[in-house]
């Protein structure tokens, strides 16, 4: 598995797991569980959750599937923004944490930034780091502006991670967020690297040529075309088996500047500053 440096040089597997839409229904618990632990089986040991992603329910599957593998884990989780306050933050974390079955969380992010000042979440976040609930801190769906005045605030140098949405269909951060934030060392986390809608991003033309030439499938040409600048951590959701072996398989996928100018030609590269996505 390859890695991605964190600022104070952790590294932490490029390819992990995400839990959204998991924890929702009891009858799918057993199977979204079973993935995450094939997923760590294949090195993807990183995870992602939040304490909005079924109302903590993925959580509650994350602890699942970390029973007794807690120590090779790296676990990410977030705090919603009307819960970022300087109590409401330490409050929030202490219920990730019963939900999550452990004693620190590795990265804790800011879901999207709401009513509470930066300053005032940074002072939390460092405040909970302090006293070993997390190992380091982020922030998620933040542009370059939001993350420049993140910076500026006491302890915001402190910032591990932006985690934003990004795929072939979503490229606007390429324009200044990402170059920005591998100035500051500063890795970025992909959501959703196969789209909201996967059926329509995975129809492409492009993808679909580059994978045949590969032997490849759409889903894992375009988790590693996510992957390609080595300062960037995809989290793909799977629920099966065969899902989760596909997006492991990525991992080792190296693409050609053939491939990449492929896809460019298809999934036009920004040429100014667009808006940050999330949809």
């Amino acid at each position: 598995m390859r890695q991605v440096a964190l600022p104070d040089g952790e590294t932490v597997p490029a390819l992990g797991q995400g839990t959204w839409n998991m924890g929702e229904r009891a009858a799918a618990a057993g199977d979204e569980v079973a993935a995450l632990r094939l997923g760590i089986d294949l090195g993807m040991t990183l995870i992602d959750t939040a304490e909005m992603y079924g109302d903590g329910g993925a959580e509650e599957i994350v602890a699942k599937a970390a029973a007794g593998l807690r120590d090779r884990l790296f676990i990410v989780s977030k705090v919603y923004p009307h819960n970022a306050s300087a109590k409401g933050t330490l409050a929030a974390c202490e219920r990730s944490l019963r939900r999550l079955k452990t004693d620190r969380i590795d990265l804790y992010l800011l879901h999207w930034r709401g009513g509470y000042t930066l300053s005032e979440t940074v002072a939390a976040f460092e405040a909970l780091k302090a006293a070993g609930k997390i190992r380091h801190w982020g922030v998620s769906n933040l542009d370059t502006a939001d993350m420049k005045e993140l910076v500026g605030v006491p302890n915001g140098q402190g910032c591990a991670a932006d985690q934003v949405l990004y795929h072939p269909d979503s490229r606007g951060i390429e324009f200044d967020l990402m170059p920005w934030c591998a100035e500051q060392r500063i890795p970025i986390m992909a959501y959703s690297p196969l789209a909201h809608s996967p059926s329509r991003l995975l129809r492409s033309p492009a993808l679909q040529t580059v994978a045949r030439r590969l032997g490849v499938g759409p889903a894992q040409v375009a988790i590693a075309w996510g992957m390609r600048s080595g300062n960037v951590i995809s989290i793909p959701k799977a629920t099966t088996a065969a899902h989760v072996r596909d997006n492991a398989a990525a991992a080792a996928l190296v693409l050609s500047e053939e491939d990449l100018a492929e896809i460019d030609r298809a999934h036009r590269p920004p040429t100014r500053k667009q808006g940050l996505d999330m949809l």
